[in-house]
């Protein structure tokens, strides 16, 4: 697909999937969405795809939301239909600004946070499984302004993240808050300096992209599937996914190196002096 307002590139199994709107603060139109819906798709279905990098354009903005302007002017990125309204109350659309409602991408997504995530920006900042957080980034529910509700998973996601208490603050409030507090309350995992998202979530993918991924995605998926369940059906769901991989010849493959590993301290986080995790300070392991 010959891509116009995202830009979809490969660095190794890394993804970069941006926001590529910078003039418009990399808000996202109706043909945004489509790319993103296809950009998405490819990233799940590439077996070659390990780690997904979601950023913007530019550095003032990570993405302000929904491309109001265009809405005004008759293009919304929204159902305006009665079918498409019928389609996205069954759950059936892939979302407003993009795959926001898909919950089965089970490789790790991570949002370099390059300046402002509003509104639907702060919903795809959720979308990501961890945040990295420029120091010059703000966050809001800014579309409270305007009498536009939380159409991509913010209503759901954001609580997940920060709790009840933090996420209806900024829902009812619709405050923007800087990149401390953001840090403050858990929405973003790291804070680095201004210019240095990329590089650093490009780091943290390259390190997850190269760990033994069978385990990773099981494990996503049963956080996924798992949480809100009662506990039985939470654990049963774990099982399910941890089984997975006893049931897989090349799983099973990889498993038993993983092992050999580890008995033959052959691994960096098992040989003193060697480089653990980039930016993760570990207890030594004896």
């Amino acid at each position: 697909m010959n891509y116009q307002h995202i830009r979809y590139e490969s660095h190794g199994a890394v993804r970069v999937i941006t926001f590529n709107r910078p003039e418009v603060k990399n808000c996202i139109d109706r043909l945004a969405h489509d790319e993103l819906c296809h950009a998405f798709d490819q990233f799940r279905v590439d077996p070659s795809a390990k780690v997904a990098v979601l950023t913007g354009a530019g550095d003032s903005a990570f993405c302000a939301g929904g491309d109001l302007k265009a809405a005004f002017g008759g293009n919304p990125p929204i159902p305006t239909s009665a079918e498409e309204i019928a389609r996205h109350n069954r759950g059936e659309a892939p979302g407003c600004l993009g795959p926001s409602r898909w919950t089965d991408i089970y490789k790790p997504v991570i949002a370099a946070v390059n300046g402002l995530a509003y509104a639907g920006g702060l919903e795809w900042a959720c979308f990501a499984d961890l945040r990295i957080v420029e120091e010059h980034a703000s966050f809001g529910v800014t579309c409270r302004r305007w009498n536009i509700g939380l159409a991509d998973g913010g209503t759901q996601r954001l609580p997940r993240i920060v709790g009840m208490g933090h996420a209806m603050e900024l829902i009812l409030t619709g405050k923007v808050i800087d990149a401390a507090e953001a840090y403050r309350i858990g929405l973003a995992n790291e804070l680095v300096a201004k210019g240095q998202g990329l590089n650093r979530a490009l780091e943290l993918a390259e390190f997850i992209a190269n760990l033994p991924q069978a385990a990773i995605r099981n494990d996503k998926e049963a956080a996924i599937r798992g949480f809100g369940e009662p506990l039985r059906e939470g654990l049963r769901i774990e099982a399910e996914c941890f089984n997975r991989v006893l049931s897989s010849p090349a799983d099973q493959a990889e498993m038993a190196e993983g092992l050999r590993k580890f008995n033959e301290r052959d691994h960096p986080d098992r040989i003193r002096g060697q480089a653990r995790t980039p930016g993760i300070v570990r207890a030594e392991m004896d």
